[in-house]
C-alpha cells in the first residue's frame, strides 16, 4: 500500500481529533508533521507529537494537508495553503474560507465523492493543474461546516429516493463548536468562576443563544446562511428551499438538530426508516414508546450520525420530521476530512 506523507495544521481541538482519526483509522502516513504556530510536544492519548512551527517550507515533501480551521476568522489556509499546494500537497481545509469558491469541491464522503475526481488527479499529477470542466482546479478541497455535515447525511438517502422541495432546521449547537474558548466559558460558568476572555456575548450556562456568527442579509446569521448555500452546492440543487436557526447551547459536545422536510415525491414512513437503516454513516436511534432517540451525550466520540424521531406532519402532504445528532468535532470536522484524505488515497 502507497504511503502519503501528511501534515496536521493546528492543534486545537479539531486538528487533536485529526490526530487520533488518523491513528484510529489506519490512514496509510508515511510521515507525518504536526504544524502550529510555535514548536513545542503534545500528548494525544499515549502518543506525543513534535510540534512544528509552521513556515512555508515545512510543506515540502507533504502530499496531503489536513488544515483544522478557525470557524469566524481567516484561518491558516489561507496564508499558508498556497503554499503547500505549490510544494505538491492537496489541501483539506476545515475553515469557512474556501467552501464557497466555484473552482474548490466541498465534500461530505457519503453524499458527493465524484466531486472529488479532478483532485485526486492532481494529487497523482503532482501539482499540475487538472481541468474540471470550466474551472481549472486549485488543489484544496474543502470541508464543510458541521451542522452541514450532519444534516446532509441524514437527508441524502431521502433526497436520492423522493428528492427534497423544502428544510427547515434549528440547530442546537456544542459550545465546542466555538473552540477552546466557548469551553472554557462555560466550565467557569458553571464552577462559578470568572470568565476571563468570552467567547459568547452572553452567559451560555443556563442558558440558549439564537446567534451564532454574525448577522447577515434577512438577518439569517453566517453559519444560518452556510447550511443554505453549503447544502446545495454539495447536493448540487439549489431548488430546495432551506430555512436555518443555529442556536447555541450549554453542551460540551454534540450538535443536535431538529429537521422539517418536505418531498417531492410521496415516501411512505417505512420505506424512510428502510433507507436510513442501511445508510451510510448512519445510525437510527428510534424507539419512541421506549424513550430511545438519539441524545448529544451519546453521540460523544462516535463516528455516525445518529437519526429518531422520525414522524409524518400530519397536517402538511408529504411533510417528515427527523431528529439528528453528531459529534460535532468528529464527523462534523476531523473525520469527515480524514476520510475525504481516504477518498483521495483509493484507487
Amino acid at each position: 500500500m502507497k504511503r502519503y506523507n501528511v501534515a496536521v495544521v493546528g492543534v486545537g481541538a479539531v486538528g487533536i481529533e485529526m490526530l487520533r482519526c488518523l491513528k484510529k483509522r489506519n490512514f496509510p502516513v508515511g510521515k507525518l508533521r504536526v504544524l502550529a504556530r510555535s514548536s513545542r510536544e503534545i500528548e494525544v492519548g499515549s502518543h506525543k507529537y513534535e510540534v512544528q512551527a509552521i513556515t512555508p517550507d515545512a510543506f515540502s515533501g507533504v502530499e496531503i494537508a489536513l488544515f483544522a480551521g478557525t470557524e469566524g476568522e481567516k484561518g491558516a489556509a489561507v496564508t499558508f495553503a498556497p503554499e503547500a499546494i505549490k510544494r505538491g500537497a492537496v489541501v483539506i481545509d476545515n475553515g469557512a474560507d474556501f467552501r464557497m469558491d466555484p473552482g474548490v469541491p466541498l465534500i461530505v464522503p457519503e453524499v458527493n465523492p465524484q466531486d472529488i475526481n479532478p483532485v485526486k488527479n492532481w494529487l497523482r499529477g503532482k501539482g499540475k493543474k487538472i481541468s474540471n470542466g470550466s474551472e481549472k482546479h486549485k488543489g484544496i478541497i474543502a470541508n464543510p461546516n458541521c451542522s452541514t455535515i450532519q444534516m446532509v447525511v441524514a437527508l441524502w438517502p431521502i433526497y436520492r429516493k423522493a428528492g427534497l422541495r423544502r428544510i427547515i432546521v434549528s440547530s442546537y449547537q456544542a459550545v465546542s463548536g466555538a473552540g477552546r474558548g466557548g469551553v472554557a466559558q462555560l466550565e467557569s460558568e458553571l464552577k462559578g468562576e470568572p470568565v476571563s476572555q468570552k467567547a459568547f456575548n452572553y452567559p451560555i450556562a443556563g442558558n440558549v443563544i439564537p446567534h451564532i456568527g454574525g448577522f447577515a442579509e434577512f438577518d439569517y446569521t453566517s453559519e444560518e446562511w452556510k447550511m443554505v448555500h453549503e447544502t446545495h452546492k454539495i447536493m448540487h440543487d439549489s431548488r430546495i428551499k432551506i430555512s436555518a436557526t443555529c442556536v447555541r447551547v450549554p453542551v460540551i459536545s454534540g450538535h443536535s438538530e431538529a429537521i422539517y422536510i418536505e418531498t417531492r415525491k410521496a415516501i411512505s414512513l417505512q420505506a424512510v426508516r428502510n433507507l436510513l437503516s442501511v445508510a451510510k454513516g448512519v445510525k437510527v436511534v428510534d424507539a419512541p414508546q421506549d424513550n430511545l432517540y438519539p441524545l448529544a451525550i451519546d453521540s460523544v466520540g462516535r463516528d455516525e450520525v445518529f437519526l429518531g424521531r422520525i414522524r409524518r406532519d400530519p397536517f402538511v402532504k408529504n411533510g417528515l420530521w427527523l431528529w439528528v445528532v453528531s459529534d460535532n468535532l468528529l464527523k462534523g470536522a476531523a473525520l469527515n476530512a480524514v476520510q475525504i484524505a481516504e477518498l483521495l488515497c483509493s484507487s
